[in-house]
């Protein structure tokens, strides 16, 4: 038997690999690697497949140094674009648009490190009326609040956070240095302190290692993610990464697979970069992935959602709510 049948087996009876055995798949057969991780997403998640769409909702001049990042304060770049956080009406439009498309998740993104009491306070009068007028799952990505903030925010109907970790602990100070880490984590804590479900990947391709990856993923298990965004490094000309490489299909899938022996039961989601691919994800969603970011991103191009949503299907999968 080999490593990979013994390590799907392993999962398959209950159990949870080590990092010593995650790194054992880095050298596994690719496709005998991503068909044990769809066979383990299939046993485990069944066909559900999370589908979730996200808004600008704050846009440019942000204070942090991401180095990926368009909208960055410190960097020169092709977008330009700044406005302040969306009043009700774009934001409800917005939900009631991809609500019906068949979306079940809308997510508000903003930039800067954090937003203001008064911002949170306005968003939550807009999350309070995208609820009552319709029946979309809200997500935010707000930065590095506080519990007390979160808690407003669940009490007006958000039902998720999101914070990447963007890479490992070891190579996050390689990503950014205006906040670190543990403020990351510690936000994610106190979202899920607050009661509410927690959204948190990285992104790929940003010269971190195989074990850099595997790391960040560990560490998303130890806080109970459930929700796990794959990003792929879209290098965008002006930043320090614009003459990074982007992965190939056969790197993301493996990466798709090893996060699926990681986390067995969560939802691993195509997100930003997914464009790249000359195929749109679809072998990542064979090799263990059942999730992802549709429509555009928050300064580049995406898929189009009825062009995943006829994907979805011919790939077998039903669009479904998973972990609440």
């Amino acid at each position: 038997m080999t490593i990979t049948e013994q390590l799907k087996q392993k999962i398959l009876d209950g159990g949870q690999i080590s990092r010593e055995e995650a790194l054992l798949l880095t050298d596994a057969p690719l496709e005998e690697l991503s068909a044990a991780a769809d066979e383990i997403r299939k046993t485990i998640c069944g066909n559900g497949f999370d589908l979730c769409t996200i808004i600008n909702g704050k846009c440019g001049r942000c204070s942090e140094d991401c180095k990926y990042c368009a909208q960055s304060v410190h960097y020169h770049t092709s977008c330009t674009e700044t406005y302040p956080l969306l009043d009700t009406g774009k934001l409800l439009e917005g939900a009631k648009h991809n609500a019906a498309l068949g979306v079940l998740r809308y997510s508000i993104v903003t930039s800067g490190r954090k937003l203001s009491d008064k911002e949170v306070e306005q968003a939550c009068e807009s999350i309070r009326v995208i609820r009552a007028e319709t029946s979309i799952q809200v997500c935010v990505s707000f930065g590095l609040l506080k519990e007390a903030q979160f808690r407003r925010l669940r009490e007006a109907g958000v039902s998720r956070v999101h914070c990447n970790l963007e890479s490992s602990r070891r190579y996050f100070p390689e990503v950014c240095t205006t906040h670190t880490y543990d403020e990351k984590i510690e936000t994610l804590k106190a979202a899920k302190r607050a009661g509410l479900s927690i959204c948190s990947g990285g992104i790929l391709g940003l010269g971190e290692t195989m074990e850099d990856r595997i790391d960040l993923v560990l560490t998303a298990r130890e806080l109970g993610v459930k929700s796990i965004p794959m990003n792929l490094l879209n290098p965008i000309p002006g930043t320090p990464y614009e003459h990074n490489r982007p992965l190939t299909n056969e790197e993301a899938c493996r990466c798709a697979a090893i996060f699926r022996f990681l986390i067995p039961d969560a939802s691993i989601r195509l997100a930003g970069g997914r464009g790249l691919m000359g195929d749109q994800g679809r072998a990542c969603f064979q090799s263990g992935a059942n999730a992802a970011i549709s429509g555009d991103m928050l300064t580049t191009a995406g898929i189009t959602v009825k062009t995943d949503r006829e994907l979805i299907r011919e790939l077998g999968f039903e669009v479904r709510l998973y972990h609440g």
